[in-house]
């Protein structure tokens, strides 16, 4: 079967197949969805330990070759999971593991979307394997080169754990980059966060300026609304001085929860 570049498709070995699923123990009572299935490799492994499997792919050649061998407990969605909609691959039973070999160029908004589905209630877990540097991103600490925007959104709603690295031969054919897989394991907001889509602008916007201190990347945030930025980082318990990469999660919610309000 034709290899088709535009999907960024490779192919795993089998023993590192045979890892993943190591890492992943599915059992008869889980439920997968796997993103991207290819040929079924791990398809067949998580199968193999009894799961049910709810396999969406964007390649129609693979989902069709899927789905022509009958698999019991597999059903087979084909399209992009971007634009798939919750539906097709939930029942609404139970909550749903995620199995996926992600794109590299499609792994953050495939990320934001686990996110809000897990958000939901629909998702647990997810075993992911991704580009080694968007792993260094998803794992990285406050103080860190890696440490932004991806970190902050991902480990506000999950347990985040590198598990291991994969190198190009572990594939066919070969990319050109190493590979990680990672697991995330879902639960409540590590903080609570009233506007969560203001928290998240105000975090892409301090990171766009992260070489700069909070008191000059707040600043034209400030001025615009006509707001004293040394009163929107007192509140916070913070200094002008600090960086914006040195901020946990708990301080960056502090951050966005004390941005005074413009005078009525």
């Amino acid at each position: 079967m034709t290899v088709r570049k535009r999907f960024g498709q490779h192919f795993l070995e089998r023993p590192w197949v045979d890892k993943i699923a190591s890492a992943i123990a599915p059992t008869a009572a889980d439920v997968f969805l796997e993103i991207g299935p290819g040929r079924g490799a791990l398809t067949d492994a998580l199968l193999a330990g009894g799961s049910t499997v709810h396999a969406v792919e964007i390649d129609r050649d693979l989902a069709a070759s899927l789905r022509a061998r009958g698999l019991e407990r597999l059903h087979v969605h084909e399209g992009d999971f971007l634009d798939v909609p919750r539906a097709t691959w939930y029942d609404e039973q139970r909550p749903m593991r995620v199995a996926a070999n992600l794109p590299y160029n499609l792994s953050t908004p495939i990320l934001v979307r686990l996110l809000a589905e897990a958000r939901a209630g629909v998702l647990t877990d997810a075993t992911l394997m991704l580009q080694k540097e968007v792993v260094d991103r998803l794992t990285a600490s406050p103080g860190s080169s890696d440490y932004g925007p991806l970190a902050i959104a991902v480990q506000i709603d999950a347990d985040v754990r590198r598990l291991f690295v994969l190198p190009p031969g572990a594939f066919r054919p070969p990319p050109a980059v190493h590979s990680a897989v990672v697991r995330l394991d879902f639960r409540p907001a590590a903080v609570a966060i009233a506007d969560r889509d203001a928290f998240d602008a105000l975090v892409r916007h301090l990171f766009t300026m992260r070489r700069k201190t909070l008191g000059r990347a707040l600043r034209p945030l400030a001025e615009r609304h006509g707001l004293p930025v040394d009163r929107w980082l007192a509140g916070a318990g913070l200094e002008a001085g600090q960086r914006a990469e040195q901020l946990d999660i708990a301080t960056l919610a502090r951050l966005a929860a004390a941005r005074p309000q413009p005078a009525s």
